[in-house]
């Protein structure tokens, strides 16, 4: 009997080692990820002469084309992994994932300003949250309450810290502008969980070749927004622009598709594989946390003391919601 004790200990003794590991894992790639995905707030910014849709065409092909060029050496072995069904689920989760997120976003910045709409977007944890609860392996919503709460509470403190953010658009285009908003934050909800449960299913894909995968269905979706999106007449004035104009044009958007797009959704691919729903859509509000982060660097001021306390509620509500998971 005291063998059998001992030989099940030292069984049971690395399989919650790498429980654990997996655990610590899972939320640095999560981490990881936001602070990548954190930069496709700023690159409009710093692109204020080219319209949203030229962005993210441009975004999304070269996605396209980094994945197709890293998935090269191992095209053969992928090939044969790939079923019409995954093809089929890899052009279906891009669409609203990728293509449809990022014009929600842009078209949103456009219309209502780069605040209200990086806010909505970071309500995505506890949209994720919610959409997961009924998941394997995830928490009862009660012990979530007050993590969500603090995600809630640290979007509010943001708000109001941005009494000017009405100014820049009036009427009906502010409300379209939330609207498109509120579209980005359903899209990507879809996609999170969707996204999330496929994984599962298809353990033979690792985070890497899923990511490469989701690239190229990407690319090919995004050679139909690239033709409206140059022969648009928004883009009469960026084609005036100078050729040092262009080339950061390109170089901004190859910096987002590469790290954004192809390492970004690798890390959470991992995220997801080794968190449940409840944690893992948590951990998307250090997109936001990210995105703030680098506006702060951009614009070379210091946060004002509700943003510093916004901040503190994010970080804090998924550090609990982490803590409770064990």
């Amino acid at each position: 009997m005291a063998v059998s004790d001992t030989h099940t200990a030292t069984h049971l003794a690395p399989t919650q080692h790498d429980a654990r590991r997996d655990h610590l894992m899972g939320l640095g790639c999560g981490v990881a990820a936001g602070a990548l995905w954190g930069i496709i707030f700023v690159a409009p910014k710093m692109l204020p002469q080219f319209s949203p849709l030229a962005l993210s065409a441009a975004r999304y092909v070269l996605y396209g084309v980094l994945s197709l060029a890293l998935a090269l050496p191992v095209w053969r072995t992928l090939w044969h992994k790939t079923t019409r069904r995954d093809w089929g689920a890899l052009l279906l989760l891009s669409l609203p994932g990728n293509l449809l997120y990022y014009l929600c976003v842009a078209g949103g910045v456009q219309r209502a300003g780069v605040a209200p709409v990086s806010l909505i977007v970071g309500l995505l944890p506890v949209t994720v949250t919610l959409a997961g609860a009924a998941e394997h392996g995830s928490l009862p919503l009660r012990r979530l309450a007050l993590p969500l709460l603090m995600a809630v509470a640290g979007v509010v403190c943001i708000y109001l810290d941005a009494p000017a953010m009405h100014a820049d658009a009036g009427g009906s285009a502010y409300l379209i502008g939330l609207l498109m908003a509120a579209g980005a934050l359903a899209c990507w909800t879809v996609y999170a969980v969707c996204n999330a449960r496929y994984l599962r299913k298809r353990p033979q894909f690792t985070s890497r070749e899923w990511s490469l995968l989701t690239g190229i269905a990407t690319g090919a979706l995004s050679l139909v927004l690239a033709v409206p999106a140059f022969l648009m007449p928004g883009m009469a004035t960026a084609s005036a622009q100078p050729a040092s104009a262009w080339m950061l044009f390109w170089v901004i958007n190859a910096g987002v598709a590469l790290g954004a797009s192809v390492l970004g959704n690798s890390l959470w691919n991992a995220a997801s594989r080794k968190l449940p729903l409840t944690l893992s859509g948590q951990m998307i509000v250090f997109e936001t946390v990210f995105a703030l982060l680098y506006g702060f660097i951009y614009e070379a001021r210091l946060p004002h003391g509700l943003e510093v306390v916004a901040a503190l509620l994010l970080v804090g509500g998924v550090a609990l919601a982490a803590r409770r998971h064990g």
